[in-house]
């Protein structure tokens, strides 16, 4: 991630429980005035780790798309997806497809993978009738506030990610690696440090191990960054794990997370990992044409329930490798 200037654009809002805002009059052209104002507004995600940029007008994928370059360049294409996204252009996704009565718990986008964005970039289209925030909360101070003996336990064996690739729940193959071609897919899990299997019915299984904690590339600060919560079994609805477990197994779980030495996590320790960010979550409702930049290592993010109409697009830029993304396993030779 560059370093930016940090003086502050005019007119930030600051109040406790929101993310900053900075309300705009309405642009004649958005990416312009995007690209006119880039190094202000990225200024603003390092000091605080987000911005929502409120008046931009934003109402075209292809608008967005322009925005989106403007103020972070080229965008990543996503690799190891765990639900499907619609994609609006190069690098340009709908949020992930998740049902609207069911949050999603505060993470770090693809932090199992081995390089990770740096950046996040959200833009609101259309507003839902009620829910539906993108809400923030400090990794550091998410950090800070856990139990210690259990913050060092993560930092010390990292987290264990295993997931159950079929074409019913969840992201598939293709939509995972970009392709199907099982040969491709190998290449991609060994280049990538990541352990897999091909089940008797065809099915692949993969685990991978990586850091809990981690330390910012520009403040070098320690960081709680995964997605040990929202991907562990004890985060689904009650009945949607009961009806996965009946029809899968224990170990059939689309996905699924442990210690890094493999000890299950209790259902306790998820729910003080939820009442921890929790406390911690900063939220403003989306009014339709809302702009956010998120540090994505400093800053985890949700998405809340929501009812009504939701359309948020979504991209990922400045891919990262952090030096301390270890501990990571060789990855399989099978």
């Amino acid at each position: 991630m560059s370093s930016f200037s940090l003086a502050p654009p005019p007119e930030v809002e600051l109040q406790p429980g929101k993310p900053p805002i900075l309300h705009v009059e309405p642009p004649g052209d958005a990416s312009s005035w995007a690209a006119e104002h880039r190094d202000a507004l990225r200024a603003q995600v390092a000091e605080h780790g987000v911005i929502l940029v409120r008046g931009l007008g934003l109402r075209e994928a292809d608008q967005v798309g322009a925005v989106f370059a403007g103020l972070a360049g080229a965008l990543m294409t996503e690799r190891e997806a765990f639900a499907p996204r619609r994609t609006h252009g190069p690098g340009l996704y709908s949020s992930s497809a998740w049902p609207a009565n069911q949050p999603m718990c505060m993470h770090h986008e693809l932090s199992y993978a081995l390089e990770v964005p740096g950046l996040m970039l959200f833009a609101c289209l259309s507003a839902p009738g009620q829910g539906g925030a993108t809400a923030v909360a400090d990794a550091e101070r998410v950090l800070e506030a856990l139990p210690t003996g259990l913050g060092e336990r993560f930092e010390r064996e990292g987290w264990l990610l295993t997931r159950n690739y079929n074409e019913e729940i969840g992201a598939s193959l293709a939509e995972s690696f970009g392709t199907d071609d099982r040969a491709a897919v190998e290449h991609y899990c060994r280049a990538h440090a990541i352990d897999f299997a091909w089940q008797p019915d065809g099915s692949l299984r993969t685990s991978q191990r990586r850091s809990a904690v981690v330390r910012h590339p520009l403040t070098g600060r320690r960081c709680w960054f995964n997605q040990i919560a929202f991907l562990n079994e004890w985060t689904l609805d009650p009945e949607v794990r009961e009806f996965l477990v009946d029809i899968h197994g224990e170990d059939g779980l689309p996905f699924n997370t442990r210690f890094g030495d493999g000890t299950p996590i209790g259902e306790d320790i998820v729910q003080l990992l939820n009442s921890t960010y929790e406390e911690h979550t900063r939220r403003e409702p989306w009014q339709a044409g809302d702009l956010m930049l998120v540090d994505n290592i400093r800053t985890a993010h949700s998405r809340e329930a929501f009812t009504g109409e939701r359309q948020v697009l979504v991209a990922m830029a400045e891919p990262q490798r952090l030096s301390d993304w270890c501990p990571t396993p060789e990855a399989s030779r099978r």
